[in-house]
């Protein structure tokens, strides 16, 4: 790949050659446009990964260009330049698609690099989780990573998908084992028919018969008229048994019978009913050690796993870390509406460190969490839960707050504010440039330490 491409778009010749100058100091490529026409003409020629447009231009405005950008570009990234009093339409402009903004004068010049690298790295996850989903020509919803494990997993979905044959998906909790399930449905012949699932570890055994099989009106207490069962819900498509490891003894009987011969009973029912069902189970429990022990069956298993796709937990995977955050930041950030949400190098170093033992779904609702708590854009490690931050932390870092008995954090961050505050004789704008928070950010946390006294 070349140097990424970035357009300089601004009125003012001194803007564009000081932003050029520097930005090619970096060792990037630079464009530049004068007025909101010639950057869009420039846009379409040489399609650049980044633009920094200013809200002030002729011809056409910033806002205008930003809005024509995000029709026809909308996978380009746009950062908008403000001078003082532009700010409110710079927030505006976020709210529109914008990724950030920074302001004239640039002080420090440094901040330029800052924000144009964290919009880059951002780019190129979002054009990596693209790509990943793209190079494997299927739907894989949320199964999102580069690491060969999960590749491997995407490359046996892909295998599989086209035939009937049944699939065993087994992994620790939170890993996705209904993710891949639908995915498979997806690739699927069967997409267009139903698909139906069953959590046998969340009904009762004594109900759970009746959930797969169906059951005839007075069939037992509360039978008050005939039911059709999942199995027959799903004729044609697809059953997903979830937590089959949990399945009573007694029903698993049935279930082998069910598969292997395409039919089966309602519950006090004689009359057999055909149901054409692809089956896929899955389960967090160790099988082998269940048929040692008498609780699984081992005709039932080898009938099940004549494809086993084996989930990885997230510990093992951390390397897809970071595309997964970024998949979150954006599903979760669009859902509360609350475009362009960022994560800073500490918080994405903790969340890479953290154990994950509530693997990928954890990951999920730690990120959802924290978009929740945040009150600026940034998304820091005071955003994640308690347990998260305590064992994310690098040993170093650790290390160096044990030394600090029953400080908490909050106090760790109120000192660090105030101390950043001194250092730069009580200028608010320059602190909170130098802490990574918005303005706003930071006067309402002193707001906050005024009113804790």
């Amino acid at each position: 790949m070349g140097k990424p491409r970035i357009l300089v778009v601004d009125d003012d010749e001194d803007i564009r050659i000081l932003l050029s100058d520097r930005l090619e100091m970096y060792g990037y490529e630079v464009l530049n446009a004068s007025d909101g026409q010639e950057a869009l003409e420039t846009i379409d020629k040489a399609t650049p990964e980044l633009v920094l447009l200013d809200i002030r231009l002729p011809i056409l405005n910033g806002m205008e260009v930003l809005d024509r950008i995000k029709l026809e570009h909308p996978e380009t990234l746009v950062m908008m330049i403000t001078a003082f009093g532009t700010v409110q339409l710079a927030v505006e402009a976020m709210r529109k698609g914008a990724y950030d903004f920074i302001e004239k004068p640039f002080d420090p010049p440094e901040i330029v690099r800052i924000k144009v690298e964290k919009a880059l790295e951002r780019q190129a996850l979002v054009r990596e989780n693209e790509y990943l989903r793209s190079e494997l020509k299927g739907e894989y919803g949320e199964l999102i990573g580069k690491s060969q494990k999960m590749m491997e997993v995407l490359r046996m979905i892909e295998k599989v998908a086209p035939s009937d044959s049944t699939v065993l998906i087994t992994g620790e909790s939170g890993t996705g084992k209904e993710l891949v399930a639908r995915a498979i449905y997806r690739n699927s012949p069967r997409s267009s028919e139903p698909f139906v699932v069953v959590n046998c570890s969340a009904i009762q055994p004594t109900l759970l018969e009746s959930e797969i099989f169906g059951h005839e009106k007075g069939a037992f207490t509360g039978a008050i008229a005939r039911k059709p069962g999942k199995m027959e819900l799903a004729d044609g498509g697809i059953l997903f048994l979830d937590e089959i490891g949990d399945m009573a003894h007694e029903l698993q009987a049935k279930l082998l019978r069910a598969i292997q011969e395409k039919e089966f009973e309602r519950v006090g029912g004689t009359a057999p009913i055909k149901a054409d069902v692809r089956f896929i189970a899955a389960t967090n429990r160790d099988l082998h050690k269940a048929i040692q022990e008498g609780k699984f069956r081992e005709d039932l298993f080898y009938r099940l796993n004549v494809v086993n796709i084996q989930l990885p937990p997230l510990r093992e995977i951390r390397e897809d870390i970071p595309l997964l955050v970024e998949h979150f930041l954006q599903k979760h950030s669009a859902a509360l509406k609350r475009r362009g949400i960022q994560i800073t190098d500490k918080a994405m170093e903790i969340l890479a460190n953290y154990r994950w033992p509530g693997n990928v779904r954890e990951l999920q609702n730690s990120i959802e969490r924290a978009i929740l708590l945040a009150d600026s854009d940034l998304i820091g490690p005071e955003h994640l839960p308690q347990e998260v931050r305590a064992d994310g932390l690098p040993e170093s870092t650790q290390t160096e707050t044990s030394s600090k008995p029953g400080v908490p954090l909050k106090d760790m961050e109120k000192a660090h504010i105030l101390r950043t505050l001194e250092e730069v004789e009580g200028n608010r704008t320059e602190a909170a440039k130098r802490l990574g928070i918005s303005l706003r950010s930071l006067q309402y946390k002193l707001k906050e330490y005024t009113d804790d006294g």
